[in-house]
């Protein structure tokens, strides 16, 4: 019998080492205050005295990019996913009051190209560069037999701190205004509906976009999900944000009563900002009801903002390039806390 090796097998370490040597001046570049060591090491070191924290708490979270990644393969269209799920994980850090910290990647696919994971990580990298937090490590497996050719998964690590006093949410109260950023499109939800949609049409993702000029299918499709951390922590260190939610899976109805006490609920007006095109499409060409839209997509608001001093907030959220909708208000309620979406006639077309 030839002597077997570990390259045989369909596993090439010599390709894993030259995608290290890619993504390290990636990583470098997004070194920040508390960062301890480079990639390399067995674990990443950081050091939060030297990150500013006197009495911090941790706060920690992980996230995919989910079947939006089948588009990705599909199209070759790599560079955008890594910025998305940076996203996913650090806006749900900052709606917590935290500042991430830094972050880490698991990339797995069959047969590794050194090409496309680069492309990969450098998203990760322009996502970590957006939120200011460090890209500090991760994980490149090649598994041959488990995934398809050109096939590959993501998932994302990130670990952000807040003052202890500094948490949200808090003081959320009746008479609360509720504001709403505008997201870039899809993000990173729905696109299990998505693709059912696109692939019912027949169009295919190198059809031209009917809701876009000048755009593809696939290229409009995969904007990459805007990440809020910077802004939020303006506003939050200005003493302005009482609770955030990242609309993510659950769109508002999901995500806005988290952030909620008991005894209150929102009241959202869907006429109060416009509905981006993207999503009208959507909910005509799959003939998805209003409801349904509302529970599965952002439908053009990427983050909820509960504010009291309305035009403070707006002030400085407009000065840190963020489009702002006051899109309601917080009401007493009674038990849980709630939501209730007013729809105008003939929403979402």
């Amino acid at each position: 019998m030839a002597s077997m090796t570990y390259r045989s097998a369909g596993v090439d370490i010599e390709a894993g080492d030259a995608l290290v040597d890619r993504i390290k001046p990636l990583a470098r570049a997004t070194a920040r205050a508390g960062v301890m060591g480079g990639l390399g090491g067995f674990g990443a070191l950081f050091d939060l005295k030297q990150a500013g924290y006197s009495d911090p708490v941790l706060v920690s979270s992980t996230d995919g990019v989910g079947t939006k990644l089948k588009i990705a393969i599909h199209t070759g269209l790599h560079d955008g996913v890594g910025i998305d799920l940076v996203a996913m994980c650090v806006n749900d850090l900052v709606v917590q009051g935290a500042e991430p910290l830094f972050f880490l990647d698991y990339f797995a696919t069959g047969k590794l190209s050194v090409d496309q994971a680069a492309r990969v990580v450098g998203g990760i990298a322009e996502g970590c560069r957006i939120a200011g937090c460090a890209l500090v490590g991760g994980e490149t497996a090649e598994m041959p037999g488990m995934y398809g050719q050109g096939d590959y998964d993501l998932a994302g690590f990130s670990v952000g701190a807040a003052e202890r006093g500094a948490l949200l949410p808090k003081d959320v109260a009746p008479g609360d205004v509720v504001l709403g950023l505008a997201s870039s499109g899809v993000h990173s939800n729905g696109f299990s509906l998505v693709r059912r949609i696109v692939e019912a049409g027949n169009a295919g993702w190198a059809a031209p976009a009917p809701f876009v000029a000048g755009r593809t299918l696939g290229e409009a499709l995969m904007e990459p999900t805007r990440i809020y951390v910077k802004p939020l922590l303006a506003l939050h260190r200005a003493g302005l944000l009482h609770a955030a939610a990242h609309i993510t899976g659950g769109g508002l109805p999901g995500n806005v009563p988290r952030v909620l006490p008991e005894g209150t609920r929102a009241v959202i007006d869907a006429g109060a900002w416009p509905l981006p095109p993207v999503f009208a499409w959507l909910a005509r060409a799959g003939g998805v009801a209003a409801d349904e839209l509302l529970r599965v997509f952002n439908c053009g608001l990427g983050m909820v903002l509960v504010v009291r001093d309305e035009a403070a907030a707006r002030a400085l959220l407009e000065e840190q390039g963020e489009t702002v909708f006051t899109i309601g208000r917080i009401e007493a309620g009674e038990g849980a806390p709630g939501i209730r979406i007013d729809l105008p006639a003939g929403w979402p077309a």
